[in-house]
């Protein structure tokens, strides 16, 4: 696929089902640190495919812009997680972070999550070093319930939920 360098417009985003395609490109993407812990190169195509995976393209005008996910995929090791919200999340193509597209992308996945699966409230698990990405959620109404240090690497975390309804 050729590199996306043209920022998609906003009102174009939207979620749709992940083709193979899409999870080979997904698995390219790398990220400069320390936003590093988001990289993808380390994972299976097929991984990201399973059903259970919960994760689905987001698209520009068909383009590949980013995913968002809807379930365990969501999940940080080292959080007492319960069923009481949806946990998501997701990520934007690397040249794309930065440019102001990540509250569009979060709401288009929000919206799509409302209307497939009509959770109680969403939770999403933000690095606490990802200050962008904090602002952006607490923007989206999310409010912060608590922070842990992750099982595998000890790097903090930032728990929000946004009640739905």
């Amino acid at each position: 696929m050729d590199r996306v360098t043209l920022l998609p417009s906003a009102r174009s985003l939207r979620v749709a089902p992940l083709t193979p395609e899409h999870a080979r490109d997904i698995c390219t993407w790398g990220y400069p640190a320390p936003y590093d812990c988001y990289d993808m190169t380390e994972v299976d195509p097929d991984e990201l495919l399973s059903p259970d995976a919960g994760v689905y393209a987001l698209l520009a005008d068909e383009r590949l812009v980013g995913f968002r996910s809807f379930g365990a995929d969501g999940r940080v090791p080292g959080w007492a997680y319960d069923d009481s919200a949806l946990d998501t999340g997701g990520g934007l193509r690397p040249e794309l972070v930065g440019q102001g597209l990540g509250r569009h992308a979060i709401a288009a996945g929000l919206a799509f999550g409302r209307e497939r699966f009509a959770p109680p409230a969403f939770r999403v698990t933000v690095a606490s070093f990802n200050t962008r990405a904090l602002r952006t959620v607490e923007s989206l109404g999310f409010g912060r319930v608590g922070r842990f240090d992750a099982a595998s690497d000890g790097r903090s975390f930032e728990v929000l939920v946004r009640p739905e309804g």
